[in-house]
């Protein structure tokens, strides 16, 4: 085998790894020093990603657009898993207003407003002025806003498939122009309601718990035996990723078996969403071993919850920076007013919207809930934990706890999306079908966000 320079096989990924690790640390040089990049509140692997983008449309460095396309697809999933499989350390009772479930329903609802707004504005540009646009581009909205580069980019490359020419990259640059919407817009919206005196920033957060505890728990594996902790963490998501293969693999080719027409929509939507699959996986594991060790048949508790954070961390740093640094905006030619219109209405549709519904889920912390979705629904969990903190510094309100309890019952209630991403690119008449199914669960979400009340606790003594 020839290890040389010749063999652009075998460097090629060191190459382009290189070129993301370099990206990375100069981002996060450019935030210690430059105070206004600091006060952005700009997550540094997204600036890392528009420099990686930049050079690259500059021609200084020769980016491979095929892997960074496959690093992203990879990191959604694998980040994901190793998220899902984290020992649920705090398990206290709900509060009694249904607000882990509320909180669900506020993410997903959220989407579909965007989701309605997208399609909106394709649908009238496609009647009137723009009759070769892709009429169901305006479902990218939610999955660039509200789930981030990586469904952004799942669902642009399958709508390319469709006949959308440049999906994918119009999707992942709603994704870039939602962070920017989560940090630039996020941090001047705090500043407005700051100036109101509706909000006072807090200043900096307390030091960390650095104890043993916060790096494990009790009766874990040793940090280094036979096979070293981090080899465990690493074995037990890989483990997972190959069963989330299997188990596409095997669903996707039954469906095949059964209806070749039905193949066709919803085969590549399993693929695109393989990382919910992956989730419910891991946590499937995560069960069975909680079972297991309460059984006696397992006397050690495999997970550390801070070398998983950390595994997410790194795959969701490689994701955002290969998405955004992935885009190529020649595709994009054609597309500006489409997209901006997006970007624009989008932001401002969101943030009035959460208005609206987190004073009906979080009256005793509204504006620490309001700013945290925002974040969030715009950018992801990382941009709304950023903009929490400037009001929040030490998380003391549940709006950062509701940020992962309502992601997880998002999981649930956001399932019927993988239906309409597929209806909608059908035909004219299933993307009305669609939207009128969109408006009907935004009535139901309402319904639940406005009028469920859930059993009080009894008070004691």
């Amino acid at each position: 085998m020839d290890f040389s320079a010749a063999n652009t096989s075998l460097w090629n990924i060191v190459i382009q790894l290189g070129m993301i690790a370099g990206s990375i640390l100069l981002a996060n040089f450019l935030r210690q020093k430059i105070a206004f990049i600091r006060r952005s509140l700009m997550p540094t692997a997204v600036l890392a990603g528009f420099i990686l983008l930049i050079l690259k449309h500059l021609h200084v460095l020769q980016v491979d657009n095929s892997l960074l396309e496959i690093l992203v697809y990879h990191s959604i999933a694998l980040g994901f898993i190793a998220m899902s499989l984290r020992v649920v350390r705090d398990k206290r009772e709900d509060d009694g207003n249904l607000t882990g479930l509320k909180s669900g329903a506020v993410i997903v609802s959220t989407y579909l407003v965007q989701a309605i707004t997208g399609l909106a504005i394709t649908i009238v540009l496609s009647y009137l002025f723009m009759p070769q646009l892709f009429k169901a581009a305006g479902l990218l909205l939610p999955m660039g806003y509200g789930q981030g580069p990586g469904q952004a980019n799942n669902i642009g490359m399958t709508y390319e498939a469709l006949g959308f020419t440049g999906g994918r990259s119009f999707g992942l640059a709603i994704a870039a122009a939602g962070y920017i919407c989560a940090c630039v817009v996020g941090v001047i919206l705090l500043n407005v309601l700051a100036k109101r005196g509706e909000v006072k920033p807090k200043g900096e957060a307390k030091d960390e718990d650095l104890s043993v505890g916060f790096f494990q728990d009790k009766n874990e594996i040793p940090i280094s035996d036979s096979l070293d902790k981090l080899s465990m963490q690493l074995a037990m998501v890989l483990l997972v990723y190959l069963a989330t293969y299997l188990t596409t693999w095997g669903l996707t080719s039954g469906i095949g078996a059964i209806s070749e027409g039905l193949a066709k929509t919803v085969n590549t939507l399993l693929w695109g969403f393989n990382f919910i699959i992956g989730s419910a996986l891991a946590i499937l594991v995560r069960f069975l071993l909680e079972k297991a060790k309460a059984a006696g048949h397992v006397k050690r508790q495999y997970q550390n919850n801070y070398l998983l954070n950390r595994i997410s961390g790194f795959f969701f740093d490689i994701m955002i920076v290969a998405g955004i640094a992935s885009i190529d905006l020649q595709d994009l030619s054609g597309l500006w007013v489409p997209f901006i219109l997006m970007a624009v209405a989008g932001g401002i549709m969101t943030w009035f919207y959460l208005k609206f519904v987190c004073r009906k889920v979080y009256g005793g912390y509204y504006y620490e809930g309001l700013i945290s979705m925002y974040g969030m629904l715009t950018g992801t969990i990382g941009s709304g934990i950023l903009l929490l903190r400037e009001i929040d510094p030490d998380l003391a309100t549940p709006a950062a706890n509701n940020l992962i309890i309502g992601s997880s019952y998002g999981i649930i209630l956001g399932a019927p999306m993988l239906v309409l991403v597929g209806l909608a690119s059908q035909s004219t008449l299933m993307l009305f079908v669609t939207l009128g199914i969109i408006f009907s669960y935004l009535a139901v979400l309402l319904l639940l966000i406005c009028k469920a009340r859930g059993k009080k606790k009894k008070s004691k003594g």
